[in-house]
């Protein structure tokens, strides 16, 4: 299953965001995969400062629905100074449809 969903950057922080995630902390790579997160690629229009994030995942399950794992939360907390969040610190996301598909 693929996912696709967009957040939004503060201005300015193009690259402390990809400093981070560059520097990905190795027990959150090592949940994701372990939660099916096979791909996980993070796109930035710089016109509007949204980030388009994209992952291929097993059993229906993407980054998003592991927000009550203790790591999850301090990413969150981490990155919130960067980008938009919501009061719990997670990143204020909105769902993408996919309306089509190439293999």
């Amino acid at each position: 299953m693929r996912l696709a969903f967009k957040m939004h950057l503060n201005e300015g922080q193009k690259d402390e965001y990809k400093k981070r995630h560059n520097e990905l902390w190795p027990e959150l790579r090592q949940l994701l995969k372990d939660a099916g997160v096979s791909e996980y690629s993070i796109f930035l229009d710089e016109e509007t400062n949204t980030l388009f994030a994209f992952q291929k995942v097993e059993g229906g399950r993407g980054s998003q629905d592991l927000g009550k794992t203790e790591i999850v939360q301090k990413w969150w907390a981490f990155m919130a100074d960067i980008m938009k969040t919501n009061p719990d610190h997670s990143p204020v996301t909105k769902p993408l449809e996919e309306v089509f598909y190439m293999e």
